[in-house]
């Protein structure tokens, strides 16, 4: 009998910890359109979920993502170590599936003969103009706007076609009536509105969509397009740093944003962990830059690993648009606009890895891409890293947190400890060693709510929503430290 038990505990734990590789989530984005957040899927899947206001929190609902809904650990005074259970202020809500659909299929390029994956690479909801939703979803090719929109009343009545919608034989109409509208159980639609193709040759990693509402950029490796969102069949090459001899080629563009507010301004990132602010004003081939940002290099901290860790995976302008944040593999940072010559704020992520990037580079990990986010009010960033931790700082203190994102210790209504990186000196209990750090559970994408601190994290196929119910009264910034 306890054999039977023990076997069926272990059957249940191989298949809650079995993951296709389709069902891996592999981008995210949030929006403040009534409380919606989309994830896409290496199985060109696109889920989206909505938050509805309740007074108390149920526990969270599966499919093959999880979705739970957990008090955020205060980015104010608490002990070291350990953070106390907070009282909830205000009415909280529960991310439930609004709707699931199959965004891209894999195809094939039979010019040059490549499987296009059906990977959703990115999510970019567009600014609602009304009832309806839209948002834009891409895989290495090709881009497609999806409406989201609900239905609560269904036509009925028609004079040529019955009540399964079968044409009628028009011999047996004897009367004309006038089609009415009943009401129906509320169903919500998605539904392909455009489909933008052929316009990238590499493969697309960034889209952004432009404070006019009415374009938005592509970019790939070696070229960056603007596309108007009403028309499929062309779009604007607004950079192009591909070299007439491709071996001369140095650096690629790694991604790109558009200025929250400023239309004709944009960013894009390379490889060699630059940072080039693009204004369109000036030329229609922005192959020149308005202002170049980047970060001297110390000739003796040279080595073989230092163009990977330095090449940017994401930039984010602050919601002000005064700051630029950017993530490369060791390392965020934040730029002000206005001084080009190196970041005003630099923030060690995992500096501990230093003196493991030759096995990083053997398993590949070393060229992961971490994404990084700003809260709403631009003070505090976010940003991922491994074994299943996502770090935070705040940037009046300087100082940050390490959180983990696992199923075993995200519990509904739970507040999160703060985890430690033992790197040497006096071991404390729950420290966690660098040698057992688990580079197979890493923290790539992740997004923070436009107006709440309100977080989703990303971690294989489970999707984490976190939730700050900090008190009122609590007062006093203090991050804490995690590495000793």
């Amino acid at each position: 009998m306890g054999e039977d038990t023990e076997s069926s505990k272990g059957n249940h734990s191989f298949l809650r910890d079995y993951v296709t590789e389709a069902d891996v989530i592999s981008t995210v984005d949030s929006t403040t359109q009534e409380n919606l957040l989309a994830t896409g899927d290496k199985g060109g899947r696109v889920v989206v979920f909505q938050r509805e206001t309740v007074s108390s929190l149920l526990p969270p609902t599966s499919s093959h993502l999880l979705s739970s809904l957990l008090p955020l650990p205060p980015l104010l005074s608490q002990p070291k170590g350990e953070l106390d259970q907070v009282g909830e202020t205000g009415e909280s809500g529960e991310y439930n599936v609004y709707s699931t659909f199959q965004s891209h299929e894999p195809d094939f390029d039979y010019l040059k003969s490549l499987e296009i994956e059906e990977k959703i690479n990115k999510i970019r909801w567009l600014p609602q103009q009304n009832a309806a939703h839209f948002l834009l979803s891409t895989n290495d090719k090709t881009i497609k706007l999806w409406k989201v929109s609900e239905r609560d009343k269904q036509p009925e009545g028609y004079n040529l076609k019955d009540e399964e919608g079968r044409v009628k034989d028009i011999s047996t109409v004897t009367s004309l009536q006038v089609p009415v509208l009943r009401p129906t159980d509320l169903m919500v639609e998605v539904r392909p509105r455009r489909v933008f193709s052929n316009g990238h040759t590499y493969h697309v990693n960034s889209i952004s969509v432009n404070s006019d509402g009415e374009t938005y950029l592509s970019a790939d490796d070696l070229r960056i397009n603007m596309w108007h969102l009403g028309i499929t069949d062309r779009s604007f090459n607004i950079v192009d740093i591909k070299p007439a001899n491709m071996e001369e080629l140095t650096e690629v563009i790694t991604a790109a944003e558009f200025h929250p507010h400023h239309c004709h301004l944009f960013v894009y990132s390379s490889s060699k962990g630059s940072l080039r602010l693009c204004d369109m004003r000036a030329s229609a081939l922005c192959d020149r830059h308005t202002k170049l940002f980047e970060e001297p290099e110390d000739p003796g901290s040279r080595s073989f690993f230092s163009e990977i860790v330095s090449s940017v995976s994401d930039v984010k302008f602050s919601h002000n648009g005064r700051y630029l944040l950017t993530r490369d593999y060791l390392t965020a940072k934040v730029w002000d606009l206005h001084m080009e010559k190196g970041p005003v704020e630099t923030y060690q992520v995992h500096d501990y890895l230093r003196t493991k990037l030759c096995s990083l580079y053997e398993n590949d990990c070393i060229f992961d891409k971490f994404e990084c986010v700003w809260n709403s009010s631009d003070s505090v960033i976010m940003t991922g890293a491994y074994n299943s931790f996502f770090r935070m700082f705040d940037r009046e203190t300087g100082r940050g947190v390490t959180l983990e994102a696992w199923r075993e210790t995200s519990k509904p209504r739970a507040v999160l400890r703060t985890r430690r990186i033992y790197t040497g000196g006096k071991r404390r209990r729950g420290d966690v060693g660098v040698d057992s750090l688990d580079f197979t559970k890493k923290i790539l994408h992740m997004a923070w709510h436009p107006e709440e601190n309100i977080i989703a994290i990303a971690s294989t196929n489970n999707l984490y929503i976190f939730q700050d119910r900090v008190s009122p009264d609590t007062q006093g910034p203090d991050l804490g430290s995690d590495t000793i």
